[in-house]
């Protein structure tokens, strides 16, 4: 469930988003009664009557001590409201790290259950009410986390791991954006944020935690699409833990289907747009790292491939 527009910071939905929204109103409106002052200092000094007005006074009292008085009581207004960007999480954070790549994101995850690492992309799924820690770093270029309805914006550096935390006050769904240019597709490098139930979450980290299984029974297409995968070589460059782990130069796609969106957030995630994606991703996303594999691979293993994907959930 999607919560108001799609990416908005004037819709908070936690305490970091709260704050900032909150202190962003107060700093607009003291800046609007410095204008306003400014602004009735000058009809004054246009309609002065020659001695009605002691221009001497006016000047420093609404020039210098108005603006000084308003302008540090904002400053420090702003500093007590500071975010708690801190570099040691709280004890009961959850911790997530994010990769930026281009363009794309890498989600890890650590299980509860035997401290396995959990990895997905373009999606951060967290509990409601409980603080998320983020490690964000970069694999190539510099990139910027933005969840405009969770919090602030965070730079991702290469080779440095920045930190920032976040927090959702109830169940929904949230878009977020990488800030920073970062190339061709940085308009298309969206992520999704859905914040779930803590019994609700437990139970998705604990199966993305699993390697890929078919369903049972599976039916001979599912199959024939998990052999036509590998036999066209796309485990080269995506992982499917259970099946392939030979290589992470694209997304881990071990549970994709459970997914909301394809080429992070540029299609929905549907078994029609998963065969089109596989097919035609540089129409779709131009300079994407995933060349179209239309001209190579025939239309019915495109549909047994986005069938076995789709169903891996």
């Amino acid at each position: 469930m999607s919560e108001g527009p799609p990416q908005s910071a004037l819709r908070a939905a936690g305490p970091v988003a709260g704050t900032l929204l909150e202190v962003s109103t107060v700093l607009a409106v003291g800046g609007t009664l410095i204008f306003a002052g400014v602004m009735l200092l000058l009809v004054l000094a246009v309609r002065r009557r020659s001695g009605t007005v002691n221009t001497r006074w006016w000047l420093i009292g609404g020039g210098l001590v108005f603006p000084t008085v308003v302008l540090v009581a904002l400053f420090f207004y702003s500093e007590w409201h500071r975010p708690p960007w801190r570099p040691i999480p709280p004890a009961n954070a959850l911790i997530i790290g994010v990769t930026g790549h281009m363009w794309w994101w890498e989600v890890r995850y650590r299980d509860p259950a035997t401290g396995a690492e959990v990895v997905t992309a373009n999606e951060i799924r967290i509990p409601v009410g409980r603080p998320v820690y983020f490690g964000l770093g970069s694999a190539d270029v510099i990139h910027s986390f933005w969840v405009p309805s969770l919090g602030g914006k965070m730079d991702m550096l290469p080779g440095r791991v920045q930190h920032l935390q976040l927090q959702a006050d109830r169940p929904g769904t949230w878009r977020g954006q990488c800030a920073e240019y970062c190339g061709e597709q940085h308009a298309r490098m969206a992520l999704h944020v859905v914040a779930e139930e803590p019994t609700a979450f437990d139970a998705w980290l604990a199966a993305q935690a699993k390697p890929a299984v078919a369903p049972a029974p599976s039916s001979p297409e599912i199959e024939r699409g998990r052999e036509a995968f590998l036999a066209h070589r796309c485990n080269a460059c995506h992982t499917v833990r259970g099946v392939s782990e030979e290589s992470r130069l694209g997304p881990d796609l071990t549970h994709v289907g459970s997914r909301l969106h394809l080429g992070a957030g540029t299609v929905p995630n549907e078994p029609a747009q998963l065969a089109a994606w596989v097919a035609h991703t540089q129409q779709l996303k131009p300079g994407a790292r995933m060349p179209s594999s239309g001209n190579r691979i025939g239309d019915a293993d495109l549909q047994l491939i986005a069938g076995w994907l789709a169903q891996l959930k």
